[in-house]
């Protein structure tokens, strides 16, 4: 059937379902839809595309998505730097913020450890983060990893590197659905879930 399609949109079509949950069938659906129906904003979709990826990057920080050295949370003085919350992905930290309940800094890990796929402490950035326990005054590490084995083994994996420096570390309340992502919790639940974190022992 791809080959009843154009080069072009058969080439686009494919490059849709690069998306996360997209099938052939609703990329398919995507792509008619911009050619068929809204040609304008599939040159403001297109244009958007290419300005992301030569501007946006990963703040030196934190690793979140920024435009420039530092991302907004960590260039903003209203923060206390005495907490920091470890999360797997910027939708993650976006999803906290939007439960209005936490005013620290955060380091985004971009993943979570999985040896078996090759990711380990140095492809989530825990050299870095490292760093940043040794010189930064942080009094407090919580940890905000998914509720997923993969998450719970970089959840052990933090906590240990946090208590080897004397560091308070705690993991966000438990009242995320296990095997859940964060970035689907309503924000009043990750609301609670940061207010009632408990202290790892």
């Amino acid at each position: 059937m791809a080959n009843a399609y154009p080069a072009h949109l058969a080439e686009l079509i494919d490059a849709l379902r690069c998306l996360p949950g997209v099938g052939q069938k609703s990329a398919q659906r995507a792509a008619f839809h911009l050619l068929q129906r809204d040609r304008g904003g599939a040159r403001r979709l297109a244009a958007s595309l290419k300005e992301a990826d030569a501007h946006v990057r990963a703040c030196t920080r934190c690793r979140m998505f920024a435009e420039a050295e530092l991302c907004v949370f960590c260039a903003s003085g209203n923060r206390d730097a005495s907490q920091l919350c470890v999360v797997e992905g910027p939708a993650d930290a976006m999803a906290i913020e939007e439960g209005g309940g936490y005013r620290g800094l955060y380091f985004v890990l971009m993943g979570h450890l999985s040896p078996l796929d090759g990711i380990g402490p140095e492809e989530i950035g825990l050299d870095l983060l490292a760093a940043r326990l040794d010189t930064d005054d942080i009094a407090e590490l919580i940890i905000a990893t998914n509720a997923t084995l993969e998450g719970e083994a970089t959840a052990h994996y933090l906590a240990e590197m946090a208590r080897a420096r004397g560091i308070a570390v705690s993991r966000i309340a438990q009242g995320i659905p296990r095997g859940g992502e964060l970035e689907y919790v309503d924000g009043v639940t990750l609301s609670q879930a940061i207010a009632g974190r408990q202290k790892l022992l």
